[in-house]
């Protein structure tokens, strides 16, 4: 963190910053109001979006009746919803947090002014459980399980991969290419803060449980999952190189294993008398060579991917070299 001054220069920069607080909601009248509530108070200069994806109940009036401005995403999916609003709202600063009322809304201006005051493009919220039922066994291990994955295969990696709760500058959110449909969101998010080694931080905050009411859309095995599934996709996209060649040694351990007999017998005899074991030794050779060409040429790809998306984020001004506006 920066010093004293620092801090008090972070906060000057904080007053004078346009703040979006967006809310992807489906089916949340039991807790939309208070969400809307809790962050007005703890954000009063900030404008809160809640962004209903066809709910069925009254999470429209509640949200509106609490004083958020409402709008519709008709395409089902979180992911999708998130897209939506990244692609709406102009901000300086954009906090994201699930309309289910578990996050602690008093944190967010300490994310935020670590966000600044650090110079950073993320903030995570690490949840700390208040209450045995506010995070399930379930979600915890797998979530410890991906975050895991995630750091074995992209590196450096957060605490609580999986967290609603994050805060955004402007350059990340209009450079963020959001391709993901449901709640594979996160996961995304993260890993384009790892791909690009942009400047992230966490915090904990509070984790309550959901309102009387209120029930979890995120289905464990299912959504877990998707998420798997999602990391696998971004792997093979972000690393197509160690991926093709992993497949190219193993395509090529495979063909000499068959070959080596081959080989002995033919310098003992004179003769190839398998030849169609020689043929097929051959052809995984061939598809090793191949494999491990086509990921230099995904990986050239890729590159070429990256440096766009580093452009895009350029192109964009940190929080702290934005122009005040009154």
């Amino acid at each position: 963190m920066l010093p004293a001054d620092g801090n008090a220069a972070a906060a000057e920069i904080v007053g004078s910053s346009r703040i979006a607080v967006l809310v992807p909601c489906y089916n949340e009248e039991a807790a939309i109001g208070k969400v809307v509530a809790d962050f007005r108070a703890a954000l009063p200069e900030a404008r809160i979006y809640v962004y209903d994806n066809n709910s069925t109940d009254r999470t429209v009036e509640a949200a509106t009746k609490a004083g958020a401005t409402v709008r519709r995403e008709l395409h089902q999916g979180k992911g999708r919803v998130v897209r939506r609003m990244f692609t709406d709202i102009d901000a300086d600063i954009y906090v994201l947090v699930d309309g289910d009322a578990t996050y602690d809304a008093p944190s967010a201006p300490k994310m935020i002014e670590q966000l600044v005051a650090d110079r950073l493009d993320m903030v995570c919220a690490v949840r700390v459980d208040r209450e045995e039922a506010a995070y399930r066994l379930g979600h915890r291990v797998g979530n410890r399980m991906l975050t895991g994955f995630v750091a074995h295969v992209f590196g450096q990696s957060f605490t609580d991969m999986l967290s609603g709760y994050r805060v955004f500058t402007r350059r990340f959110v209009k450079s963020f290419p959001a391709l993901s449909g449901g709640f594979e969101i996160e996961t995304e998010l993260t890993v384009h803060a790892l791909e690009l080694e942009l400047p992230v931080g966490e915090m904990k905050t509070p984790y309550y449980s959901r309102p009387q009411g209120s029930a979890s859309k995120l289905s464990t095995w299912r959504d877990g999952y998707r998420i798997l599934r999602t990391v696998l996709r971004l792997y093979r996209a972000e690393r197509p190189l160690p991926l093709f060649t992993g497949f190219g040694i193993s395509l090529a351990i495979v063909a000499i294993g068959i070959a080596i007999p081959i080989f002995v017998t033919y310098l003992e005899e004179g003769t190839v008398p398998r030849l169609p074991t020689a043929i097929l030794s051959t052809g995984l050779m061939l598809l090793a060579f191949l494999a491990v060409a086509c990921g230099l040429i995904l990986d050239t790809v890729t590159r070429g991917r990256r440096e766009l998306k580093l452009l895009s984020y350029l192109a964009q001004r940190a929080p702290a070299e934005e122009r005040r506006r009154v």
